[in-house]
């Protein structure tokens, strides 16, 4: 009779047949990627970046046991190497189990620093269930390739020698997969998100009638056809205070601001949309008016209403802005997929309005300034060359939430002051360039500027400004020195890791109260547009009294409720 094995030696030689690599920095990803980031995540995306988490140690530890094994290389003791393995898995599940249990109060650490009310406990089991489903479908991808690479290495040995076999199927397998996914796959969902974005725009905004007033674009009077203007772009063009609302505001007589638009679908290709533009900015007067701005929205087509808004307030409605939209994808998907997809239709604009700037005389020519908000500042930063302007340079430029693929952004940040940090940079004597972080830091700045104005308004919690490639396998440089406001003390910097919660919090960047994160405040526009235009004819009492009637709160997308107030009647 065949005496029966024990369970507890049953399930330790199950064990041992799993990676005990794999399982332990497996485990120990999950448990970091509980740590908090720039932004406080939902435990349903926690779970879903836990399970990536755990994929990618799952991946390198088996990658690492394989290598060791290829370089036929052993350990002194076997049996001792196995226990030890064993007991450091078992720790590193301690260990996640135990940052399970603190992750609310890590999340809490960021939602205070953004002055956000707290989250009540969750289950920590849901993050960790969650985790399972995009950890098996990842580790079920990786062993489909591995299975691929076994198979065709057996394949070829038959007439190479067996390491060239090895070598070769992985070219092979690994040339075939990165051909799907980018390929296939990748630019599939690209044209998939692109087509349902388009329809979108075409769609969603379809119901509402045209405008009446003859000087917006898209009215019978204008050269755009309302059809081709998308739902973003409707929202620029309806809203926006009025003359009445403006002075109301502000206590000053005003006028009526003037905002073209022109969609995707209005012109064929980039340089007739500008040319577009242009004709409806002669149209309406636009080169009458004091202050003329050249806008590039982000990806969707959208132009943030209280970028322009604070701007109409702050000149009193002598002001025409100009927008163009280039794309109908999300910021962060462009970004990711086609970052220079506006840079050839920002070009085109600056050109074609800059020629017929710089031909006026002038004293009879407004100030021209260029805006760009997230994709739209990265295009607009680029449309632009210093050498083609210097002879007659244009009065400035605002640039909000710039990603960080921005070559303009990067080269001004590196040539920094070395003293100061890389979330604030000081550039020179400042009297061409800034930086700004927003919450009155520029109020009491009185430093004179030079004929050309930049200002880069940026909060330390935007992950689209400060994502960071490298931060993959090296620490980022605003993690070095002091530590910016709204940034979590409890944030660190760990290989793979860290990458994968700022790609995920890039995704939740418009998630975070206004102020923080990707979502700019009125307030901040506001002093951003008094650094670089001027204050117009608004005293300091005055500027006083137009912040505090500001807010942070509300409809960021409608005058109606939305995020300024106008003054109760006596």
């Amino acid at each position: 009779m065949t005496a029966r094995t024990p369970l507890h030696t049953l399930v330790w030689r199950q064990l041992d047949r799993l990676s005990t690599g794999g399982w332990l920095l497996g485990l120990l990803f999950f448990a970091l990627s509980l740590t908090p980031s720039l932004i406080p995540r939902h435990f349903t995306t926690q779970g879903i970046l836990c399970g990536c988490a755990f994929a990618a140690g799952y991946g390198i530890g088996v990658f690492l046991e394989w290598l060791w094994d290829y370089l036929e290389l052993a350990w002194p003791n076997p049996n001792l190497a196995k226990w030890i393995g064993r007991l450091t898995v078992l720790a590193c599940l301690v260990m996640a189990v135990a940052f399970l249990w603190f992750s609310t109060g890590w999340q809490n650490s960021i939602r205070v620093g953004m002055g956000a009310p707290p989250v009540e406990a969750r289950q920590p089991w849901f993050v960790a269930a969650i985790a399972v489903l995009p950890a098996s479908i990842l580790i079920g991808l990786g062993t489909l390739i591995v299975r691929g690479v076994l198979v065709v290495s057996a394949w070829l040995r038959r007439i190479i020698p067996r390491r060239v076999a090895f070598v070769g199927a992985i070219l092979a397998v690994g040339i075939l997969a990165s051909t799907i996914a980018e390929g296939v796959v990748a630019r599939g969902l690209l044209f998939a998100a692109d087509r349902f974005y388009g329809n979108l725009d075409r769609l969603a905004g379809s119901y509402e009638e045209a405008p009446i007033d003859p000087w917006r674009s898209g009215s019978a009077a204008s050269l755009i056809d309302w059809d081709t203007i998308g739902l973003d772009a409707r929202i620029y063009v309806q809203s926006g205070p009025t003359a009445a609302e403006i002075a109301e505001m502000t206590g000053r007589p005003a006028m009526e601001p003037l905002r073209v638009y022109v969609g995707l679908r209005s012109a064929e290709t980039a340089a007739d949309r500008a040319a577009l533009a242009l004709a409806e900015m002669d149209r309406v007067g636009a080169f009458e008016r004091s202050v003329l701005v050249l806008v590039m929205p982000v990806g969707t087509g959208w132009v943030e209403p209280a970028a322009i808004d604070t701007l109409e307030f702050l000149h009193g409605g002598d002001v025409a802005s100009v927008a163009v939209q280039y794309s109908y994808l999300t910021s962060w998907l462009s970004l990711v997929s086609e970052p220079n997809v506006g840079v050839e239709t920002g070009r085109a604009l600056f050109q074609t309005v800059y020629e017929r700037w710089t031909s006026m005389p002038h004293d009879q020519r407004p100030q021209l300034y260029l805006h760009g908000l997230s994709l739209g500042a990265y295009s607009s930063a680029a449309s632009s060359s210093p050498y083609d302007i210097l002879a007659d340079p244009f009065q400035g430029a605002l640039f909000v939430g710039t990603p960080f693929a921005s070559a303009t952004w990067r080269s001004v940040t590196e040539s920094r002051d070395p003293a100061s940090p890389w979330w604030r940079p000081e550039i020179g004597d400042g009297t061409v360039v800034r930086f700004s972080n927003g919450h009155g830091d520029m109020v009491a700045n009185r430093k004179a500027w030079g004929p050309l104005r930049t200002l880069f308004l940026q909060y330390p919690t935007d992950p689209i400004v400060f994502f960071e490639p490298s931060v993959l396998y090296q620490e980022p440089p605003w993690l070095n020195g002091s530590r910016a406001e709204g940034i979590s003390p409890l944030l660190d910097w760990y290989p793979v890791v860290t990458f994968l919660q700022l790609a995920l919090d890039m995704a939740l960047a418009q998630t975070s109260p206004i102020g923080f994160g990707h979502v700019y405040a009125p307030q901040d526009y506001l002093d951003a547009w008094v650094q670089i235009t001027g204050s117009g004819d608004l005293g300091e009492a005055e500027l006083d009294q137009l912040r505090s009637r500001l807010t942070r709160h509300g409809d960021r997308s409608l005058i109606e409720g939305g995020w300024f107030r106008l003054p109760k009647p006596d």
